[in-house]
């Protein structure tokens, strides 16, 4: 695990004890810290006590005198009372990330890479993790993707850390200083944590404004709020798009396809520039990336059509892209399965790419509110669950045709979590024999 003599001495306060909230207790003992640790679940607790942390809920000890509260990015600053309570004894509320950048310094030397953006954060990273490893770099994954941060083994000196950043994460770090720090594009999203969008888009902006001067910010300016952010950032800047990668190049890009990957693999490659890849191992790195799971992933193909689980997709924003990637070709070949939970954004980003749908089928709570805005332009079926969609969806699919399951909603109507979806879906495709 990572560990560091910043740590030793102190006492902390751990509320949540999931996978980042054990991981976090299990580190600062190591260090040499002190941690008083809660959650609601008793075997949580149990397992936080056998680490060798104190039990009780920060919300009811007097806090005077901690280092830190350390919360899990899912708890609600805007709202929680744990924020009050910490403030009034004058102790910061922040997360593993936080506690990631200040064990830095004891830390091999290494290079520090921090992404974010509303959509595609997840792929960004993961294709920087995949094109550094492949040309042979020690690298770590990290953050929002793959196992808590401080589980891990650190790297030897060389090695680069790829941590893919939520808003959440950047509100509860305060000496993050990324080496090189990417937003991949920006829209309205988690209007609940925030005052409106410019508080959304202001806690992306905390990203650059943590950097030194000398470090390197990359924002791909294809939407006017990254332009904007890119406007304000005063130190080393790279303005990227989409628009930049040749389609002829993209094409050797299996796992790349459609537009959003065509941002995605600009942000890459302009990270991977950066830290000192050639146009060699570049190339290689986007020819062999795989997607990730629930992200336009492919999984089935049968009697000529493919099935694409983009799960992941739980807003109209990243549903867009996708729909854009499959064109007619020469005619409508996708069969489009959306709905579940709305976020309230209805489809207006998916309006300009109807024209590739040939039939939707809508399913969970958006399912009437859907098809009321998607009236008469394109063929609909009102499927009400995910089964009856990949049924029909089967029925009516041709050679050549392309099933995507892409929602532009959450998950919790009928699934615990987008994943859930997802792998509900693989399963079903699979019982079809694709």
């Amino acid at each position: 695990m990572i560990t560091s003599r910043a740590f030793a001495g102190r006492r902390y306060a751990v509320l949540g004890l999931a996978r980042s909230g054990l991981a976090t207790v299990e580190a600062l003992v190591a260090s040499g810290a002190g941690v008083t640790a809660w959650d609601e679940r008793e075997d949580a607790r149990d397992d936080a006590m056998a680490l060798g942390a104190d039990i009780g809920n920060p919300l009811e000890i007097d806090l005077v005198g901690f280092a830190g509260v350390v919360v899990s990015p899912g708890v609600p600053l805007n709202r929680h009372p744990i924020a009050a309570h910490a403030r009034e004894a004058h102790v910061p509320v922040i997360g593993d990330i936080e506690l990631f950048a200040e064990a830095e310094g004891d830390l091999p030397p290494h290079k520090l890479v921090g992404i974010t953006g509303t959509n595609g954060k997840s792929t960004v990273t993961a294709l920087v993790a995949h094109m550094l490893e492949s040309a042979g770099i020690p690298t770590l994954m990290g953050g929002n993707i793959g196992l808590p941060i401080l589980s891990r083994e650190p790297l030897p000196e060389g090695g680069v850390y790829v941590l893919e950043l939520s808003s959440y994460q950047i509100d509860l770090a305060h000496s993050l200083a990324c080496d090189i720090a990417v937003l991949t594009n920006l829209s309205p999203d988690h209007l609940d944590r925030y005052d409106g969008f410019a508080g959304y888009a202001a806690s992306k902006a905390r990203l650059f404004s943590l950097q030194h001067r000398d470090q390197v910010a990359i924002v791909a300016v294809d939407d006017d709020p990254s332009k904007m952010i890119a406007g304000r950032v005063n130190h080393r800047l790279h303005r990227v798009s989409g628009k930049d990668i040749d389609p002829v190049d993209q094409a050797r890009w299996p796992a790349l396809q459609g537009p959003h990957n065509a941002q995605n693999a600009v942000c890459a490659i302009a990270v991977c520039r950066v830290l000192g890849l050639d146009d060699e191992q570049i190339e290689r790195g986007l020819a062999t990336y795989k997607s990730l799971p629930h992200r336009m992933e492919l999984v089935g193909e049968a009697d000529g059509v493919r099935w694409f689980n983009d799960s992941k997709a739980t807003n109209a924003a990243s549903a867009a892209p996708a729909l854009a990637a499959f064109p007619p070709a020469p005619d409508q070949r996708l069969h489009w399965i959306a709905g579940g939970q709305a976020k309230g954004d209805g489809l207006a980003a998916c309006r300009p790419w109807f024209g590739h749908v040939k039939r939707a089928y809508l399913i969970g709570e958006a399912m009437e509110g859907f098809a009321a805005e998607i009236g008469d332009a394109v063929p609909l079926e009102r499927s009400g669950d995910l089964a009856t969609a990949v049924k029909q969806a089967a029925a009516a699919a041709q050679a050549g045709d392309i099933v995507l399951l892409s929602p532009a909603c959450a998950s919790f109507d009928q699934f615990r979590d987008y994943e859930q979806r997802g792998d509900a879906f693989r399963e079903l495709v699979q019982a079809l024999g694709a």
